[in-house]
């Protein structure tokens, strides 16, 4: 089964096409762009000679060959076209809850018809489960998703190998392991956000912990898919300086002196660690984006709804010290533009 969508990929990748989307890429991730948006744009279409199947988030995760052709397919589309200045990339796609389900989590399923990954259930018990875990110290990688995750970086290495286009031209990338806080509040559940104020050390404890397991989840991993050895990362079809992308979710919901205490110094060490990288964030983050920008070794900012942000004062700390915005809605972008803000080149949105 695998043969046939290989083959197919394989013989549509151009690799100076390719070669030439790289190189716009770095040209923005090096900051060679003075001004303007940056649009990056695959040069050249190469269409499909083949039926591609449609798979389900939960059939995928449930059989390696299926989670495989889901992921190649988007590749697929995206030479079609429908990527614009998208990399073609691939991941161990499991979900938010990767980590969450090593530290013991249920996992949360959704139905069939929603096409959605799953998520998990905070492990029952409260901040007195908490302190097990913590006695209990790193979990074993291996467990919840763990291994499958592992298993699936093998797969991809062992099906690409004979491919050396798609070898060299489809990435892949670091699964979604979230971020200290991000899973702290998966495991722990909403209930964490009343021990900031009443055990802020079991807080600090479980985030170090988690931060720790983290760091061995993601060198375990690039043990089986190295990271590049030119200092950049690709990361849902776009590409920054540094290894690895953090998820500050979990942000939106506390203040900005709450960040700077709880969250900062666990996303510093893991940049620190890994060679800096880029920070995701859901929702407002007007609030902390000095703390979360004053990090060392932070090239890039994703963020998907500017309607909820003082869009202002992100650009004041970010595009204006340097820090780019990756997959930035368009719209907003040019709204701005349009109305005298200078981008200084360190903004990419698609087309």
């Amino acid at each position: 089964m695998l043969t046939k969508y290989l083959d197919d990929l394989e013989s549509r990748i151009d690799e100076a096409g390719e070669a030439d989307l790289l190189e716009q890429w770095k040209h923005f991730a090096d900051s060679e762009i003075e001004s303007g948006i940056f649009y990056p744009q695959r040069r050249y279409t190469a269409p499909t000679k083949i039926e591609w199947p449609l798979i389900t988030c939960n059939d995928a995760i449930a059989d390696y060959d299926q989670m495989l052709v889901a992921q190649i397919a988007e590749c697929s589309s995206t030479l079609c076209g429908d990527g614009a200045g998208r990399f073609m990339n691939v991941r161990a796609n499991y979900g938010t809850c990767i980590l969450s389900s090593v530290f013991g989590a249920e996992i949360f399923w959704m139905e069939d018809r929603l096409n959605t990954l799953p998520t998990s259930k905070p492990i029952p018990g409260g901040a007195d489960a908490i302190k097990r875990l913590l006695e209990a110290g790193v979990p074993d990688l291996n467990t919840g998703f763990g291994a499958r995750v592992f298993e699936m970086g093998r797969r991809y290495r062992a099906a690409f190998a004979p491919y050396p286009k798609i070898s060299k031209w489809i990435a892949i990338y670091h699964p979604d392991i979230q971020g200290p806080m991000d899973i702290a509040e998966l495991v722990w559940g909403s209930t964490i956000f009343y021990e900031f104020y009443d055990r802020p050390e079991l807080v600090h404890d479980f985030v170090a912990l988690v931060t720790e397991t983290y760091s061995q989840f993601l060198r375990e991993w690039q043990q089986i898919v190295p990271a590049r050895d030119d200092g950049y990362a690709f990361h849902w079809g776009m590409l920054h300086k540094g290894t690895i992308m953090l998820r500050d979710d979990s942000a939106m919901n506390l203040s900005g002196e709450a960040f700077e205490e709880f969250i900062k110094p666990y996303d510093q060490r893991l940049l620190d660690e890994f060679g800096g990288g880029a920070v995701h964030f859901c929702g407002r983050g007007d609030h902390f984006i000095p703390s979360m920008c004053s990090m060392r070794n932070l090239h890039a900012i994703n963020l998907s709804q500017p309607h909820l942000n003082d869009m202002e004062s992100i650009y004041r700390h970010t595009v204006d010290k340097g820090i780019s915005l990756i997959a930035f809605d368009r719209g907003h972008a040019e709204r701005a533009q349009a109305s005298g803000r200078d981008f200084k080149g360190r903004t990419q949105c698609w087309l």
